[in-house]
């Protein structure tokens, strides 16, 4: 019993770190949206450096999971507790990289006072910082109706990406000198959109989690 007690303590302080590294996650795409929309070229590479952070305390987290893994033997429901850890933390970790590359993006942009982000981009900001609170939410309860919500959200934001896509593609035509931008910009979006696939992928792996079956969301 005393066992059992304590695998459920070192869970419970496993999913803190999780949830920790989620909202480190989150806090990198705010930054570095805001770092792209005001050409915050100082910013944007602080956001870079402070990734490091983020890579450790994934180290950690893993480390801990192979812990527990080595140490509590743990079988059925015990196990699939640290393999959906394990998988969740690889998104996140997967999302943050995606926060980094729009300050790489922005750096690479530079000043541009001519440039005009599109409108669609930022409803395709607000609905993937939407699906990230609502993962994190998911994730503290096990909330399998929270999860299955975000593949429609992902959906939508699949959506916006493509009419964004489209617009700089006629931009293109029309302004060959703004390629630079059109290009930055189309480099942004895309990165929005994968950090929204990883957090399906979290979804998915709440589903794993609760009903012990695969589903494909993404």
């Amino acid at each position: 019993m005393e066992t059992r007690y304590q695998f459920n303590e070192e869970i419970v302080e496993l999913n803190k770190k999780i949830v920790t590294l989620m909202e480190m996650s989150r806090e990198a795409l705010i930054d570095a949206l805001h770092a792209f929309h005001n050409q915050e070229l100082d910013k944007a590479k602080l956001i870079i450096e402070k990734d490091k952070a983020i890579d450790q305390l994934e180290m950690e987290i893993n480390e801990k999971a192979i812990l527990l893994i080595a140490t509590q033997q743990p079988v059925a429901t015990n196990l699939r507790e640290i393999i959906v850890a394990l998988r969740i933390v690889t998104d996140i970790e997967r999302m943050a990289d995606n926060a980094k590359n729009i300050a790489r993006s922005t750096i690479h942009l530079g000043k541009n006072e001519t440039a005009a982000i599109p409108e669609e981009l930022k409803n395709m900001e607000k609905l993937t910082l939407e699906m990230l609170n609502k993962s994190i939410l998911a994730f503290e309860n096990n909330d399998i109706v929270i999860a299955g919500q975000l593949a429609i959200m992902d959906d939508r934001v699949d959506k916006s990406y493509k009419k964004i896509v489209s617009e700089l593609l006629g931009e293109t035509a029309t302004d060959p000198d703004q390629i630079q931008y059109i290009m930055q910009v189309a480099l942004t979006a895309r990165y929005i959109e994968r950090f929204a696939d990883h957090i399906t992928n979290i979804g998915e792996s709440i589903l794993y989690l609760v009903k012990g079956e695969t589903f494909a969301l993404n």
